[in-house]
């Protein structure tokens, strides 16, 4: 910006580099943009995400459980009669339901220490 002073006025003529204007207009763009998107993105992972804790996550299956789901996919076990096998991490004590990475799954004891 470049402020003039002529002689004889008292008026003050104020020019603008006009190219410097415009590259930071097109940069503000582009920046709002950029938010824009990473906004979008985020969004879009938590929706994809079936937990945030742990306590999000439970077994899949009744009986004899080796997978996790989230608590919306909790399966009906009232009436569920199983034998006393106790087979894989879920039922032993090795492992439990957790979350990791938004995705319930199985979590080892012995890798949590």
């Amino acid at each position: 910006m470049k402020i003039q002073r002529e002689k004889e006025i008292d008026i003050i003529r104020i020019s603008h580099n006009k190219k410097l204007f415009w590259i930071i207009i097109v940069l503000l763009i582009v920046l709002g943009i950029l938010i824009y998107f990473i906004v979008k993105n985020n969004t879009q992972e938590n929706k994809n995400s079936e937990c945030s804790v742990d306590s999000d996550c439970v077994v899949a299956t009744c009986c004899h459980p080796d997978s996790c789901v989230s608590l919306e996919k909790k399966p009906d076990c009232k009436e569920i009669l199983c034998s006393m096998d106790l087979s894989g991490p879920l039922e032993d004590g090795t492992g439990h339901c957790g979350c990791e990475k938004g995705k319930c799954s199985v979590v080892n004891v012995s890798e949590n220490k």
